[in-house]
């Protein structure tokens, strides 16, 4: 009997309704084990970049309108993700805004069970260390301020993974990711899953259709670029100002450009030469707040018990209220990088003024 008690909680089916839309259905063993924290391969900003070791390699991770293909829960070979360029949002992560989107999806739903008994405590793997997650929920919370909790839960969960793989965390052994942490479109990107993943919350739509729909309809409001050659000109337009190919991958002289500016708005970055005077920027603004006011810091915390990887100046143990001083520090390190390599620059060009006899 008690075998049988288990297996029937084991395909026990959720089914989590908004008062407005269509449920998301996430098995108790879906809602057990948290989705992997990069659920599909990112991407890094530049085109034809070499690959440490292999000399005639050339990396392209864009993508274009007729190649991005319907969304998925968690992921599938359908979907063409890539970089894609919008006039009035910048470069657009398609890996990251599906992804965010979907931990919002997952949370929520977590939200909603967890509902009667008013508090959740859910262990959310190793990234830079242990990450645990408690949410403490009000019985005057409602369907949308629960949509806008999990957004933000969601959203600073990205911007630790951006923290972390600053600070030496890795998802392949032995390849660093600090070349594409905090890269330019990285936090637009997120914050841009988050907002569509809630929206696809609140649709009357089944959530993978209203995704798929949202994104479609989201990135033509951008202005998005129609063509794979105005895609790799965006690039080139930026080429040696946020990224280069003088250095090879998985090395973190590639990005040269780095936003670390993430809460409470993100402004995007625009290449120059392709924004018009008539499209305005498009900014996006990280949920804060129920909407009575009520502030959702007082509601969960994200803690992390770090490892060894990280600077002995930091605390072992943080939480979210400790990311923008940790940002703080990845943005001294990140300028002490570039003043050392503008010195070495220097350097170079007067031995090579005194090798010609010019000095």
């Amino acid at each position: 009997m008690k075998k049988l008690n288990i297996l029937f909680v084991s395909i026990f089916v959720f089914w989590i309704y908004p008062i407005w839309g269509k449920p998301i259905v996430l098995t108790s063993h879906e809602l057990n084990t948290p989705p992997p924290r990069v659920i599909r391969v990112c991407c890094t900003l530049g085109s034809d970049l070499s690959l440490f070791g292999v000399p005639f390699a050339k990396i392209n991770q864009t993508t274009s309108l007729d190649q991005i293909g319907p969304h998925h829960y968690l992921g599938n070979i359908r979907e063409g993700d890539g970089i894609i360029y919008t006039l009035r949002g910048g470069f657009i992560d398609m890996a990251h805004l599906r992804d965010q989107a979907d931990w919002t999806a997952y949370i929520y739903a977590l939200i909603r069970r967890s509902k009667v008994n008013g508090t959740m405590e859910i262990d959310l793997g190793h990234e830079g260390g242990e990450k645990k997650l408690t949410v403490n929920l009000s019985k005057d919370l409602d369907s949308l301020d629960e949509v806008k909790l999990a957004a933000r839960i969601a959203y600073d969960l990205s911007i630790w993974h951006e923290i972390s793989t600053w600070f030496g965390v890795r998802t392949v052994p032995m390849i660093s990711e600090q070349f594409s942490s905090f890269s330019v479109e990285d936090a637009y990107s997120n914050l841009l899953g988050v907002t569509l993943g809630m929206r696809a919350i609140e649709s009357e739509l089944p959530y993978e259709e209203a995704m798929t729909q949202m994104i479609s309809n989201t990135l033509d409001s951008l202005g998005v670029v129609k063509t794979e050659a105005e895609n790799f000109k965006a690039l080139e337009d930026v080429r040696d100002v946020w990224w280069t190919r003088s250095a090879r991958l998985p090395s973190n002289r590639i990005t040269l450009e780095r936003d670390l500016d993430v809460y409470p708005q993100i402004i995007p970055y625009l290449v120059p030469e392709l924004t018009e005077t008539s499209k305005s920027a498009v900014i996006l603004y990280v949920p804060e707040c129920t909407c009575n006011g009520q502030s959702f810091d007082d509601m969960y915390e994200l803690r992390i018990k770090l490892n060894y990887r990280f600077p002995k100046i930091l605390k072992r143990n943080i939480t979210q209220d400790d990311f923008n001083s940790m940002i703080a520090e990845v943005a001294r390190e990140w300028n002490k990088s570039i003043a050392n390599t503008e010195n070495s620059k220097k350097g170079a060009s007067i031995k090579k003024k005194k090798a010609h006899g010019s000095v």
